[in-house]
């Protein structure tokens, strides 16, 4: 048991060079709180504060703002942020030489992310984030006027404007499907089913969307695809290292990540995995020489960028494992759980995520019936100091839905006195309203 008792053990038994080594390596603390609670269910290790406060410590925050926004992008834990510093100063010794080198031990990196989210090295690119990688899918497919794209009216902004483009420029067909908020897989799976043509060549879906996390039955839809000769094209920019499970269990063609969200890496880093039968026939997204149009190296060619920001992924994947994909998992969904348990009973309290288990983790949407979102986000800030994302629909080509409120993220630095204050300031504006609240911090969609 990770008690008060226990936790002081470990702390002295690791001693002043302990200390001074965690400063020097970021992990040696974290790796001794993971130890102690490894014979302990990631549900227990949840809720136990003393283990959660050694990864709180490994990050440099301002805490006297409440970040419940992790869903746009994640502080890095100090050492990775370190690590990219470390790589940018040596790499600013002799750019040439230096940064070549860096990118030479990348391949160090690409192994450990396909090793750690199960797929082969060989099919992953690193990219600077989601919506590149998902474009280098969008753009280099070979699609002729009246080939059909199904997605979403509620997928990522950029990847619609992205097919919208396509549309305009080369004719094709883009039909996008409705859902409501929360749904079931079997419905989804349905509504795509009922869409599908003899023209359509990609379901184009999120693993689980930006808005309020509704989870897709990826795995099923890439099946109903696959029987029909039809490319999948998932969105994981908020599924990867949120909640465990492998790419190749997902069997779909192509799946685009950011690594600058729930894996905490420094901002501007993706992936994009691409089956391996697929690499051949996908044009990169800048031009490369004929002789590497087999490789998935191509899709990484974009000219001069900065080595360090990819190579200190590997610190970000390391942070990562020492606290282990189930344990996260299940923290962030406890995190979730409070402050939806303290506020549903609430009947102008409208919850727009799925808390069942297995459907929600760290990324939830909840509104209040009478108060606009933009001006419910405002007043958080302005009355409590948290920066939160308020959701609301937009047009074509943007996401259109009729449904707005807060998207919710914490993430495993965030405290229970932090979730308690939001749960404080959704009952004030519940009671007294939020008065003057400017609309100006909200924003189309979510991040």
């Amino acid at each position: 048991m990770w008690t008060r008792r226990g936790f002081l053990r470990v702390g002295g038994a690791l001693g002043a060079a302990a200390w001074t080594a965690r400063a020097a390596d970021g992990f040696t603390a974290l790796e001794a709180a993971s130890a102690a609670v490894a014979d302990r269910t990631p549900e227990d290790v949840a809720q136990d504060e003393f283990y959660w406060r050694e990864i709180q410590e490994a990050f440099t925050l301002d805490r006297t703002l409440i970040n419940l926004n992790n869903g746009n992008t994640c502080p890095s834990p100090r050492v990775v942020h370190e690590a990219c510093k470390r790589y940018m100063d040596m790499a600013n010794m002799l750019p040439v030489h230096y940064r070549n080198q860096e990118e030479s031990h990348l391949q160090t990196v690409r192994r450990g992310l396909a090793k750690e989210f199960g797929c082969d090295e060989d099919e992953v690119a690193l990219t600077r984030n989601a919506s590149e990688s998902l474009q280098i899918v969008q753009m280099g497919m070979d699609l002729k006027p009246g080939d059909e794209v199904i997605t979403t009216e509620q997928d990522y902004p950029r990847m619609l404007t992205t097919w919208d483009q396509r549309l305009r420029r080369d004719k094709i067909k883009v039909t996008r499907i409705q859902f409501p908020v929360p749904t079931t897989q079997d419905d989804l799976y349905q509504r795509f089913e009922r869409a599908i043509t003899p023209q359509t060549k990609v379901l184009h879906f999120c693993h689980i969307t930006n808005l309020t996390g509704q989870l897709f039955p990826v795995q099923r839809l890439s099946r109903l695809a696959r029987s029909k000769g039809i490319a999948t094209v998932v969105d994981g920019a908020h599924a990867l290292a949120h909640f465990p499970f492998k790419i190749r269990d997902l069997e779909c063609d192509y799946y685009g990540v950011s690594l600058h969200k729930w894996l905490l890496a420094p901002i501007g880093n993706g992936l994009l995995y691409v089956r391996r039968e697929n690499i051949p026939k996908l044009w990169p997204m800048q031009a490369v020489p004929e002789r590497q149009m087999t490789s998935i190296r191509k899709f990484e060619a974009i000219g001069t960028y900065p080595t360090a920001i990819r190579s200190s992924v590997a610190e970000a994947l390391a942070f990562h494992q020492a606290i282990g994909a189930e344990r996260k998992a299940a923290r962030l969904r406890y995190l979730t759980l409070r402050w939806a348990n303290a506020l549903k009973s609430n009947p102008r309290v409208k919850i727009l995520s799925n808390l069942d288990p297995g459907q929600t983790w760290g990324l939830a949407m909840v509104g209040i019936e009478g108060i606009d979102a933009r001006a419910l986000s405002q007043f958080m800030m302005d009355r409590y100091r948290i920066v939160i994302n308020a959701v609301v629909g937009g047009q074509p080509p943007a996401q259109v839905f009729d449904y707005t409120g807060l998207r919710v993220t914490p993430n495993v630095y965030t405290t229970l006195q932090e979730v308690d204050t939001f749960v404080e300031a959704m009952q004030d504006a519940l009671k007294n309203g939020v008065g003057e609240a400017g609309n100006t911090r909200g924003r189309t969609g979510g991040d």
